[in-house]
């Protein structure tokens, strides 16, 4: 049973699709076509199938397998569908229905042609056997095709700047654009998605119920023309993620399934204890959110486990169970063009084998190769270089001074150079559980935070930061509903994200040398002879020697963003010594061409407490 819920179908919905008739455009194809069909924006084929239902037997998450074959020239791409109830599940509550449904994104334009495989056996949907068990007939074989457009959105819009790929380096890339992406934003509440405005029985089943959410404090932040589901469900997490944007943050995080783990109210089951049916209302509704994100810039981070159930699908193998979770969320939200598949949170006790398994499946069954990485627990060397497909490290620290994120962003990312493939490192839980990120009333100046932290890692070479929220302290990893209770953080991360976009800093091609200075309290990432960049987390002197060439140099302020461009020059054969405006932290940013030598004299501190 999925509880109460409402089966109007006289809903008011803000979700932007535009259905296309295929008489209009002249295209013969199997399915309805809706969507925009422009290039990076989702195309969706919606199929007439069997009849089916979310307890029907046969399973029809299991005994029916859609996949979609999609090619425009030498390009193809094999993506998954999913069984999708009435069509419309999010706003009818639908349980029952005969449509079936794929997304895609396609990433090119011009014309598309796709052809549908649609088959069936025993748990087939987990079966990586192309031909395996027989037709289920219906539109199994049919064909069709599309025209794509470039796209029209600008901004910070993700279909603006196209899928976002891991490229052999330490930082993702927009395939349309060619940007290189720094991300800054929300680790926490871990149990973003725990909302009493998502269907189902999970809000009352006797599973931590008190911790689920109702993001009131950010109702004020939805706009007119945003999403929502049954007559105006979701504003307060459409709202939530609205703040984050409005602030410039640029990523949010949660836990799609965290049965057995700390909140136990998220799962995309029809109940807690079901493992091969799927709520297709709430997974519709899930997905209205997710899409709001990447149009909005937010990048999405799935943590697809945590560290009390990381075995409790098949035992830790990459079983039926484990196979159909983890095509599901490819089905369903692949198509969304920035977002990472971490393998789980805190996972310590998965053995060497099921690790590589989990993380190949994901990379060969999600068409778009999206960005895979895994939390530590254990530290996870033994998945570095060719041992698995992993393309990053979602790194967490235990200090609550946050004075571990630079050493270990830098060790993984020196780590994995040395083992041949670069990783895309991203502090995802700076700080330690009990406190990390604690309130603006109880830290006023963030300095800790942004000087170790944030800056921390992006000196390092890292990929970005999301903040967890210390679980004794108010607004909590579990309880936060209202992220301006961090506001002045989300302030200095703003200051930092501009930075680097504003003065084009290639740090996509800049490594961490911080031995360039004598100094153990200083930061340098650069690219030699063309920019340096040397933080100075309590001020100080720094000695430059041109040895020759022609450099610019100037005093940024992570606190405040103030600083560049006074670009005064130093000329070959010279040398200076730049003196810090004060003893707070600052950036001194070198740029031109040459070769140059440091050295810094910064001030004695106290020891981190």
């Amino acid at each position: 049973m999925k509880g109460q819920r409402m089966r109007s179908l006289s809903v008011h919905v803000h979700v932007t699709i535009v259905g296309v008739l295929l008489f209009c455009t002249g295209l013969a194809a199997a399915g309805q076509i809706s969507g925009e069909l422009k290039m990076w924006h989702k195309i969706t084929i919606t199929f007439d199938g069997p009849d089916s239902s979310e307890s029907a037997d046969p399973n029809p998450f299991l005994f029916y397998r859609l996949n979609v074959t999609f090619t425009a020239g030498d390009e193809s791409f094999v993506v998954p569908g999913y069984y999708a109830a009435d069509g419309n599940a999010a706003n009818t509550s639908a349980d029952s229905g005969n449509k079936w449904r794929v997304h895609f994104a396609p990433g090119k334009t011009g014309k598309w042609t796709y052809k549908v495989s649609f088959r069936k056996g025993q748990n087939i949907a987990v079966s990586e056997d192309p031909d395996a068990g027989k037709s289920a007939g219906f539109m199994d074989r049919e064909t069709g095709k599309f025209e794509v457009k470039p796209t029209d959105k600008t901004g910070r819009d993700m279909r603006a700047k196209g899928l976002l790929q891991y490229v052999g380096k330490h930082h993702l890339r927009f395939a349309g654009t060619g940007e290189y992406f720094l991300k800054c934003g929300a680790d926490a509440p871990e149990n973003f998605l725990a909302y009493k405005e998502f269907d189902g029985d999970f809000k009352t089943d006797g599973q931590k119920d008190n911790l689920i959410k109702d993001w009131a404090p950010h109702i004020r932040d939805w706009k007119p023309g945003d999403p929502t589901w049954q007559n105006g469900k979701g504003k307060g997490m459409i709202g939530a993620i609205n703040y984050l944007a409005s602030e410039g943050m640029n990523v949010f995080s949660f836990i799609p399934m965290n049965i057995a783990g700390d909140d136990r109210n998220v799962f995309p089951y029809t109940t807690y204890d079901e493992r091969e049916r799927l709520d297709c209302s709430r997974m519709d509704q899930w997905a209205i959110v997710f899409e709001h994100g990447n149009n909005l810039g937010m990048y999405l981070h799935f943590k697809t486990m945590e560290t009390e159930n990381e075995l409790l699908l098949d035992k830790g193998d990459l079983g039926p169970h484990r196979k159909l979770y983890y095509r599901e969320l490819i089905a369903r939200f692949s198509h969304n063009l920035a977002l990472n598949w971490n393998l789980g949170e805190e996972i310590n006790n998965a053995t060497h084998d099921q690790k590589v398994a989990w993380a190949n499946y994901f990379w060969t069954t999600d068409p778009y190769q999206h960005h895979i990485v895994i939390h530590n627990g254990a530290n996870h060397y033994d998945m570095l270089g060719d041992a698995s497909a992993l393309t990053g490290f979602s790194l967490q620290t235990n200090k609550p001074d946050f004075s571990q994120v630079h050493r270990r962003t830098r060790d993984y990312v020196d780590r994995s150079v040395a083992a041949g493939k670069p990783w895309v490192v991203a502090c995802d839980e700076p700080g330690d559980a009990s406190h990390a990120l604690i309130t603006d009333a109880e830290d006023p100046t963030r300095d800790n935070a942004r000087k170790n932290g944030l800056w921390g890692n992006i000196m390092a070479g890292g990929a970005g930061i999301e903040w967890y929220f210390g679980y004794k302290h108010p607004h909590s990893d579990l309880t936060c509903q209202d992220y301006r209770m961090r506001r002045k953080m989300w302030t200095q991360c703003r200051y930092a994200l501009q930075f680097f976009d504003k003065y084009e800093i290639p740090f996509q091609d800049m490594k961490c040398e911080d031995e360039m200075t004598a100094s153990t309290d200083d930061y340098v990432l650069c690219k030699p002879g063309e920019i340096y960049l040397v933080y100075l987390k309590h001020g100080g002197k720094v000695k430059v020697d041109v040895a020759k060439g022609k450099f610019t140099r100037d005093w940024f302020n992570p606190r405040t963003g103030d600083g560049l461009p006074a670009n005064r020059t130093i000329a070959g054969g010279g040398n200076a010594e730049l003196t810090a405006p004060d003893n707070n932290d600052w950036l001194l940013v070198i740029r031109g061409k040459g070769k140059l030598a440091l050295s810094s004299d910064a001030p004695p501190v106290s020891p981190p407490l």
